[in-house]
């Protein structure tokens, strides 16, 4: 009998090699590369054989006979953001995929949503982590108690499309890939072939039977989906749930979305009743703020809705021969930049300070006009003074020095005027009284930080 044989696939790109290596060449993963048993040369022809054989004529439809996929029915969640994130509610016969951190309130979610779609449809929870008295507690303190609301424990991917081919449910939960394998695979769960082949078995059958599904992923320690990136191109939808896990506010945006918009973004924050929407973030962030220097109000953006949020400077002497720099919600790399325009283009001198940013309330800014307001926090806290009360900043710090546009200008100072603001600091290309035009970074920390 031939000794079978078997390969190393890389679990990050799916890369296969014959042997072992702590490496993978292909993406610079390290100890990512698992044993999976590799199919004989009979095996592979046997199925290209049956594959071609098997094989018959496709029947064509008219384009213009087809019904759309958005004339469909909507499952709509408790949570008005969310649906708006989604496109106007969850579609039947879509797949989608909510990846977040562990411990930031995928299952927390997720029941929330099945004890509201429950009141008019039924729905399935399948759990592949935990027990049915883990989910029981959960689904009590959150009040999920409907008659429609049925649970199952399984990690076989083969029963659970079986499940809901049989159209008798309208949403079904998965909780998650990363534990599901077919029994026709001999690898492991988690890896990339069980992932990608479990994940095509229940888009086949959601497809099938317009039942509408969502998938839980994990995430890797740098905070991108576990598994194949095949598993995104699958689905309809990818949810992402970020923030922190301890406290602050939590967002869910879409960054795939076939039936809406990917621009969109719903806020939550976590009590002893689960997660609820905070319909005044603004308000939230700001209720303990003081008025210090290293203190500046950025007008910002999350998606669509315009939020203000506090950026806190603190710049020290530094101990070492080397500076340190630290963010908290900010990207590091784009503060490095920032400070190497700031000495450059304004004289003055941080070579010889450490520099820490924190964002109030947990939020992650990947907004480019937050440049400013992180430059005149880091002069503020330098020069030991703070910028006058009733001001918003907002704007793009270029490496010229320059102070550029924002997206959405509109929204930010409508958003600074209800919470009482006087004046946004803004780029001088907006037309508009509420704003003080500025034109370069170093007239601006020249002018507006003052005692």
């Amino acid at each position: 009998m031939p000794k079978q044989k078997s390969n190393f696939v890389c679990q990050n790109c799916g890369t296969s090699y014959a042997k072992w290596v702590g490496r993978c060449d292909n993406c610079g993963e390290w100890n990512s590369l698992v044993e999976q048993v590799a199919p004989t040369e009979s095996e592979k022809k046997f199925a290209l054989a049956r594959g071609q054989v098997s094989g018959k004529k496709l029947k064509p439809t008219a384009l213009n006979s087809i019904i759309p996929s958005d004339a469909k029915e909507r499952l709509k969640t408790e949570f008005k953001d969310l649906n708006t994130v989604l496109g106007g509610g969850i579609l039947k016969g879509s797949v989608s995929l909510l990846v977040g951190q562990p411990g930031i309130g995928k299952s927390t979610i997720l029941m929330q949503i099945c004890a509201y779609v429950a009141r008019t449809h039924k729905v399935l929870y399948v759990s592949g982590e935990e027990s049915a008295g883990q989910v029981k507690l959960r689904a009590t303190r959150l009040g999920a108690k409907s008659e429609n609301l049925h649970f199952a424990s399984s990690t076989s991917g083969n029963d659970i499309a079986k499940t809901t081919e049989s159209a008798e449910y309208d949403l079904v939960i998965v909780d998650s890939i990363q534990t599901l394998a077919m029994d026709e695979i001999s690898s492991a769960p988690g890896t990339v072939s069980q992932v990608t082949n479990c994940g095509n078995l229940i888009i086949r059958a959601a497809k099938a039977t317009d039942t509408a599904v969502i998938i839980v992923g994990h995430v890797t320690k740098e905070g991108t989906l576990a598994g194949p990136k095949v598993l995104e191109h699958l689905v309809d939808v990818v949810i992402n749930f970020e923030g922190d896990r301890y406290g602050g506010f939590k967002t869910i945006r879409c960054i795939k979305n076939r039936f809406g918009s990917t621009s969109e973004v719903a806020i939550f924050e976590m009590d002893d009743k689960g997660l609820r929407e905070v319909q005044n973030p603004s308000a939230a962030l700001l209720a303990e703020r003081q008025n210090t220097d290293g203190s500046i109000i950025l007008a910002t953006t999350e998606g669509t809705r315009p939020i203000l949020v506090e950026i806190q400077a603190l710049v020290t002497r530094t101990n070492f021969g080397y500076p340190k720099r630290a963010a908290s919600g900010f990207d590091l790399n784009r503060l490095q930049l920032l400070i190497a325009v700031i000495e450059l283009r304004t004289k003055l001198k941080l070579d010889d300070k450490d520099i820490y940013i924190n964002v109030v309330g947990g939020m992650k800014l990947k907004d480019s006009a937050a440049d400013l307001a992180v430059c005149l926090a880091i002069a503020s806290a330098a020069a030991g003074r703070k910028l006058s009360d009733g001001y918003v900043v907002f704007g793009e710090v270029g490496l010229g020095g320059e102070i550029r546009s924002a997206f959405r200008p509109d929204q930010r100072i409508a958003e600074a005027k209800k919470l009482g603001f006087q004046h946004a600091i803004a780029p001088a290309t907006i037309k508009d009284p509420f704003v003080i035009p500025v034109k370069d970074l170093r007239t601006t920390l020249i002018k507006y930080v003052k005692d």
